[in-house]
């Protein structure tokens, strides 16, 4: 299975509450912050969610 690699690269301050718990949820903390997930349905589309947040490369 591939992975992702993704990367916060905006802030989630004075963002929506969804947005925050789903960057959360990801794993990621601070800004530069990087974790990486399996390519799966649920993570695309947490990715989704906050795509203006974050950066994705395929791994």
């Amino acid at each position: 299975m591939s992975k992702l690699k993704i990367t916060l690269v905006k802030s989630t301050i004075g963002r929506k509450q969804n947005q925050i718990k789903t960057v959360e949820a990801l794993g990621l903390k601070k800004i530069r912050s990087v974790v990486e997930h399996n390519d799966t349905p649920q993570i695309r589309g947490m990715i989704n969610t906050v795509s203006h947040l974050v950066t994705v490369e395929e791994v």
